[in-house]
């Protein structure tokens, strides 16, 4: 039985970009699975990186984490999601490093006292996660009870390469990080470099980098750093779905919620079997799909289920063909990026949002 849509994960495409992106870094890398490997599926995903070179997997919570290891992953992971009162016992049981952000949870892993393994995580300017009104007093510490494997931050601006903040970040990290090596405490991997540092700023790399979107073959900012084609990455998701029904109208016909669009002449309009319970943004002025070698925009608002497309009053589809919702954009199709753009969001979100309800279809060469 056909499903009435999937998303493809071209998996040599994952393996191309790890590829790509360890060529370009030159140290290690750590390969960013969690939110289901950004809708990509987090178990398949995770092999496939581990397989082609990944030396870690980075996930926000220990779920992930503990789900990748029952599944047979066996290089390191980091999981940095992890507040007070999480299962820290777990995460040592199932050799799963943790970030430390806080006083209050670094009491409850020293509490343990089994030495396990933890990353600090500092705030160096983010104004998020990691240490900073409590960094003097953590360094007071007791770290007899925890072995202190990384540190590390996250840059706020590195998809703006020139912006001054990305070299404040950097130099208060070292800082930090002296801060430590004054009290005994010299991590062996340091890591502060996203997808943006890792291909922009490679005096950012250090021991480790941290790739998430850029993996999955997107750009992490295709205004300020170029698409995908231009950064030598490949889209490794192609979504599509079924034309649910296939129909002539005439012109002047009100079409979804609330008749906010008219039919402007008479044509031929396809129902996609896909909506907003699977992903798709209910606002998406601009976007569409592909079929028969061109591109067909929505008309009307996005259901939760279900949305259309003005196919054209020559079109010849058929109730029942497959529709590209987006893709790598090589064929003219749209491109998560195009679907962001229409949407008023990026394309992190746009394959992340992806819900379960569509399956993921793993191949080697989807495009």
């Amino acid at each position: 039985m056909e499903h009435r849509a999937e998303a493809r994960i071209d998996t040599g495409a994952i393996a191309a970009n790890i590829s790509l992106i360890k060529a370009v870094c030159e140290t290690r890398l750590m390969a960013v699975v969690k939110a289901d490997a950004y809708g990509h599926g987090l178990i398949q995903i995770g092999l496939i990186a581990e397989k082609s070179g990944a030396d870690w997997l980075g996930v926000a919570l220990l779920e992930e984490g503990i789900a990748l290891r029952t599944h047979g992953v066996r290089i390191p992971i980091l999981a940095w999601l992890l507040p007070p009162g999480s299962d820290f016992k777990a995460a040592h049981t199932h050799d799963i490093d943790v970030s430390v952000s806080s006083i209050a949870a670094f009491h409850e892993i020293s509490e343990l006292k089994v030495n396990a393994r933890i990353h600090i995580e500092l705030d160096t300017g983010m104004t998020r996660g990691g240490f900073l009104d409590e960094w003097g007093e953590f360094l007071l510490q007791d770290f007899s009870h925890v072995e202190v494997i990384g540190v590390f931050s996250h840059f706020a601006r590195a998809d703006e390469p020139g912006e001054r903040q990305n070299t404040n970040q950097l130099n208060r990290f070292n800082s930090m990080v002296e801060d430590l090596a004054a009290i005994g405490i010299m991590p062996a991997i340091k890591h502060i470099s996203n997808s943006a540092a890792t291909m922009k700023n490679h005096n950012a790399a250090l021991d480790l980098v941290r790739v998430g979107i850029a993996m999955y073959g997107l750009s992490p900012d295709v205004n300020t750093l170029g698409d995908s084609k231009s950064l030598g990455l490949k889209p490794a998701m192609q979504l599509r779905a079924k034309l649910h029904l296939v129909k002539k109208v005439s012109a002047g016909s009100f079409v979804g919620y609330g008749g906010t669009a008219k039919t402007e002449i008479d044509t031929t309009l396809g129902i996609v079997a896909m909506g907003y319970a699977d992903g798709i943004p209910r606002i998406s002025q601009g976007a569409g799909v592909f079929i028969d070698g061109k591109r067909a925009p929505i008309i009307g608002r996005v259901s939760m289920d279900q949305f259309v497309v003005d196919l054209g009053p020559d079109s010849t589809c058929s109730t029942g063909d497959w529709v590209v919702i987006f893709g790598d954009g090589s064929q003219g199709e749209y491109t998560a990026d195009d679907w962001g753009q229409a949407s008023s969001t990026i394309n992190y979100e746009m394959v992340t949002r992806i819900g379960p309800r569509v399956p993921r279809i793993y191949a080697p060469h989807v495009y």
